[in-house]
């Protein structure tokens, strides 16, 4: 896991939920030279609030999790680079869709806000996860209109502050940025994916929304590197990045954003979330990928 640094009280939950933090932020190691490289795990966060009511069974919620990519990257701030982690988990509430992104149908009131459903609301898991990967309702109630602004205040807010604040200092302070948005998926596809069930997956998965999000070059450096570590690599097929990339991601203004996903079946047993007897040497596959990408971002 990575240690936490509180860059300012923005980042920090109240106290009424028993002083929980939702966002870890870690700054380059001491001693390491700064470079405008971050990595954000939006997915993995394994604290699971009180007020979270879920009626599913805990241990198919976690299946949600990208479990230990925090974990997997944690090599990050010894190459310069910083690295944003959500300590939520994406079932509460998931940092890569727009605040626009809600099911309405889940709520006991009315909305006050606009309302932009995505396919991945109408999959039932939008902004707020209504169901599970096999279609499993999560809730067995309605959600409070109250308790979803909450939601979206302490954790939706609080880690695009982050992530905004991290990228557009380095920005600044480097005239160019490069993000990586890390996640991990499923060995095969699922019931809610919107390609065929069962559909196996590569090792690795780079989404640059079909170039739009970042530099040719760095999607290439990328693919090259994963597949000589003896990895297999596709790119856009079926992840193309989501909101966060697409946010950030302005190659004309030399701000470079990548998704890249890992499959489970390289680090996990997928059942119990337990690290396999590989997750070590991904991790060192990984960091030598990701020091090429280093080099690549301090030129």
């Amino acid at each position: 896991m990575c240690k936490q640094e509180t860059l300012s009280t923005i980042f920090a939950y109240s106290h009424d939920m028993q002083d929980f933090t939702p966002v870890r932020v870690v700054s380059p190691a001491s001693g390491a030279t700064a470079i405008p490289l971050i990595f954000d795990s939006p997915h993995s966060g394994q604290h699971y609030p009180d007020d979270f009511a879920f009626a599913c069974d805990f241990k198919h919620l976690r299946k949600a999790e990208d479990t230990d990519v925090d974990d997997l990257y944690s090599f990050a701030p010894s190459l310069g680079a910083t690295l944003i982690c959500a300590e939520f988990p994406r079932s509460y509430l998931d940092p890569n869709r727009r605040v626009e992104d809600i099911d309405t149908s889940m709520l006991d009131g009315e909305w006050p806000d606009p309302v932009d459903h995505s396919p991945k609301t109408k999959s039932g898991i939008g902004l707020i996860w209504r169901v599970l990967d096999d279609n499993t309702p999560i809730y067995a109630r309605k959600l409070t209109v109250p308790e979803v602004s909450r939601r979206i205040e302490r954790c939706h807010a609080t880690y695009w502050a982050a992530l905004t604040h991290a990228i557009d200092a380095a920005h600044a302070a480097h005239g160019r940025m490069v993000h990586v948005n890390c996640h991990s998926m499923p060995a095969v596809a699922g019931t809610v994916s919107w390609v065929k069930t069962g559909t196996p997956f590569a090792d690795i998965v780079l989404g640059d929304r079909d170039g739009t999000t970042c530099s040719p070059e760095m999607t290439a450096l990328l693919a090259q590197a994963f597949r000589a570590e003896g990895l297999s690599v596709a790119i856009n097929d079926p992840y193309k990045g989501v909101e966060l990339v697409k946010r950030f991601g302005r190659p004309l203004e030399n701000r470079h954003s990548i998704q890249i996903e890992l499959n489970r079946k390289l680090y996990m047993n997928e059942a119990t979330r337990e690290r396999n007897a590989n997750y070590p040497v991904l991790k060192v596959s990984l960091k030598r990928v990701m020091e090429k990408l280093a080099e690549f971002t301090a030129l």
